[in-house]
């Protein structure tokens, strides 16, 4: 039995149905077929508009962003598919903070959805430091149908995982 790394947290009978649809090729035209749309999301200065223009919807009053960028350093196998940052530096006599975001660069080979999705949680931790019940409100705020798509890209990277395109 193949562990599922990124669905280890859900019932085992969703588990089965899983690893039954990659043994039968199945999982990878399904996400295709579901999520066909690629983004146009290349370069980190998009990213910074792409993010900027969300958060200017969404959350008008938080903290402004000194930096966005996509980050090949990332590790997705150790679940960090992007980071959200706070910089401190002493300035004269005054303590100035930045925030940054930074995103897995695997996410500019990723359909559109799950670039919105991870861009939607790393905004939340703006106003929302910890995962809980306000995080996840904040997040299907910002987009309705936050769950499904972080379910998907779960079956997405566990489809990577598994050597499939």
């Amino acid at each position: 039995m193949t562990a599922l790394k990124y669905l280890a947290g859900y019932p085992e009978p969703l588990q089965a149905k899983v690893r039954e649809m990659l043994g039968q090729g199945r999982l990878g035209p399904m996400l295709a077929e579901k999520y066909p749309q690629a983004h146009a999301v290349r370069s980190d200065r998009q990213l910074y508009e792409y993010v900027q223009e969300l958060k200017d919807r969404h959350l008008r009053q938080s903290v402004p962003l000194a930096r966005v960028a996509y980050d090949g350093k990332l590790q997705v196998m150790k679940h960090a598919l992007g980071t959200h940052t706070a910089v401190s530096r002493v300035q004269g006599s005054r303590l100035k903070a930045s925030r940054e975001i930074r995103i897995a660069t695997v996410f500019r080979d990723a359909p559109a959805e799950f670039l919105k999705m991870i861009v939607v949680h790393e905004l939340a931790h703006l106003k929302e430091a910890e995962h809980n019940k306000a995080f996840y409100a904040l997040c299907t705020h910002m987009a309705a149908d936050y769950h499904q798509l972080e379910f998907d890209l779960r079956l997405w990277l566990t489809q990577r995982e598994q050597g499939g395109a």
